[in-house]
């Protein structure tokens, strides 16, 4: 049993009384042994946390100083658990003396923190957060925005992306290694031979099979088209493996690779490109914080790191941006990044009163993004709307998500969740879910264009919305077909424009869910007596629903399909064909 040793008379010396009688306390022997062992384990418990936390060491991240809060932590666990507090509360008084100068140093860690926050502040600082990045406001949609080119229009978002690569898995069976992997869930959209394409690496199918593949790594990468949505498993040449991944564990991992490699540096969210010839590498943009200590984040340059290799290099975005040998670069700032940095420019270039009270000018990025191919860079597309009025849109912009360079286009009109509601509208029988919309010039008219999936995220169907109309919603099972029934729609809406239907066909000739074209579904024909007519008008057109004797379900047939449905009556008799399979109160059907 260890003695307890006392002392009442105010001496000095280990398990002796500090100070007065009435601050006397009991301390554990071999007190300055079990610091040096807390000493000790807090130093291999700051290794083990720093190779998992991955903290930058630099004092404009906040994650250090978190990070020095947890070594304190631990040091204060150990000495705690060393005194034998747990089992002797009597040593109680001894330990929160032991704990006066760690909880010192975290209370410094809180107050530079706090400081820090402050002189970061946007409340002081608006005007410097409003300049970050820079807008041209003086731009035309129809004059600066070419006309929809098909053959480069992405119809594919990453969700879509992810469903296709999966059909490519089965490439693996050449190297027997069909079961061993599954499809990374994120892809990049980037430009490859002047084509917009989604990139994405493979990943492990679970902890065991990681063990067993690690040693090599992942024997290639996927390719998926955006517009004719072709999918390929690209293998890399013989003895090349992708062996730095977000998808690797310890030294492999691609962020602990980095972080060891550049300790002080912040960084943003690597993504996954490929060159002109093919060669994966993962670009890693690497931040500032520009206004005070915590505020302002910028992109200052961009390490990227080969995925075969592992070799890092450096460079800065001047590097980036003039050097041709890194044109293949299509993404140095990420969406996120950039929606943040317009919502400063657009809420406090009144500054911050403004943007509180008044509110004169103050606008903001809608909900959501996309991504464009323009001029061979990739453009990160958002919506702009008021503060005052938020149910539509009083612009876009578009920024270049390599050089940064943004230009804003004024244009009123629907935002672009109510169109993708519009477009899913016309489809409600299938509950297919429309992509988030992309902007085009369809003939000088802006146009939001999206996709509709099922439920396993394969795209069925296009939709085209009038930005400034969307009541005008089209859809079609092909690109052309799309685009012909939203010329009829805008003709009705007394707004005519002339568009090269047969070049379209031509140009989204091989557009489909893989690289054939998808089979023609088997039409289900019913014939009856109609029991029930019923109109409404959608999307400007007039549409008629139809229910025959001992049928539950109302056919909706378009009046500008089929005129006959107009002279319609209740007691004729009607054929009404659809597509096998479909189901429900409503179906969308072919008069016969």
């Amino acid at each position: 049993m260890e003695p307890i040793k006392v002392d009442f008379t105010g001496g000095s010396g280990a398990g002796k009384g500090r100070g007065s009688g009435k601050d006397a306390y009991l301390s554990p022997s071999k007190t300055g042994l079990k610091t040096v062992i807390s000493i000790i384990g807090t130093v291999i418990g700051a290794a083990i946390a720093y190779y998992f936390m991955l903290p930058p060491l630099n004092f404009k991240s906040t994650e250090l100083y978190f990070y020095l809060g947890v070594v304190v932590f631990i040091y204060l666990a150990l000495q705690t658990l060393l005194s034998g507090v747990i089992k002797k509360p009597e040593y109680a008084e001894y330990v929160k003396k032991q704990a006066i100068v760690p909880i010192a140093v975290i209370g410094v860690l809180v107050a530079v923190v706090g400081i820090g926050l402050l002189v970061s502040s946007v409340v002081f600082r608006a005007s410097s957060y409003s300049r970050i990045i820079s807008v041209d406001e003086n731009k035309t949609f129809s004059s600066d925005i070419e006309k929809a080119d098909f053959q480069s229009v992405p119809v594919l978002d990453n969700a879509a992306s992810v469903a296709l690569a999966t059909r490519t898995l089965g490439d693996l069976a050449s190297i027997n290694k069909e079961s061993q992997f599954e499809v990374a869930p994120k892809f990049t959209q980037i430009n490859y031979k002047n084509s917009p394409v989604r990139v994405g690496t493979l990943a492990y199918g679970d902890i065991f099979k990681w063990f067993k593949n690690t040693k090599e790594g992942m024997p290639g990468y996927i390719i998926v088209d955006m517009v004719t949505q072709k999918t390929e498993l690209v293998m890399l040449k013989a003895g090349e493996y992708i062996r730095y991944s977000t998808e690797e564990h310890f030294s492999k991992y691609l962020m602990r690779h980095v972080r060891f490699e550049y300790p002080t540096y912040l960084f943003d969210e690597p993504h996954f490109e490929i060159d002109e010839n093919g060669r994966p590498f993962w670009l890693c943009p690497v931040l500032d914080k520009t206004i005070g200590l915590f505020g302002g984040t910028d992109v200052k340059g961009v390490v990227i790191v080969d995925a075969i290799t592992g070799e890092c290099n450096e460079y800065s975005l001047d590097t980036i941006k003039e050097d041709k040998a890194f044109q293949w670069i299509d993404g140095i700032y990420s969406d996120s990044l950039l929606v943040e940095q317009y919502n400063y420019y657009g809420k406090y270039s009144g500054g911050f009163i403004n943007s509180i009270i008044g509110q004169e000018g103050v606008r903001v990025a809608t909900e959501g993004s996309n991504f464009l191919a323009l001029n061979d860079d990739v453009y990160m597309y958002t919506g702009v709307t008021s503060v005052s009025n938020d149910q539509a849109i009083i612009g876009f912009v578009l920024v270049n998500m390599r050089t940064k360079e943004a230009n804003f286009y004024e244009i009123s009109g629907a935002k672009e969740y109510s169109a993708m509601a519009s477009a899913e509208g016309q489809v409600q029988n299938y509950k297919w879910s429309a992509t988030f919309p992309i902007l085009l010039n369809i003939s000088g008219q802006p146009t939001y264009f999206m996709s509709l999936k099922d439920d396993a995220s394969l795209v069925k169907y296009y939709a085209m919305v009038n930005v400034q109309n969307y009541q005008v919603v089209a859809i079609g099972s092909t690109i052309a077909e799309c685009t012909e029934n939203y010329v009829r729609l805008l003709a009705q809406s007394n707004i005519n424009i002339k568009v090269d239907i047969d070049k379209i066909k031509d140009e989204t000739d091989n557009s489909g869910s893989g690289d054939e074209k998808p089979p023609v579904e088997e039409n289900v024909t019913v014939k009856g007596v109609v029991e029930e007519i019923r109109t409404a008008v959608m999307g400007g057109e007039s549409y008629y629903f139809v229910k025959l004797e001992g049928k539950k379900t109302y056919f909706k047939v378009a009046a500008s399909k089929y005129e006959a449905v107009v002279i319609l009556n209740v007691g004729d008799n009607a054929s009404f064909s659809y597509k096998k399979g479909l189901s429900g109160s409503v179906i969308e059907a072919d008069m016969k």
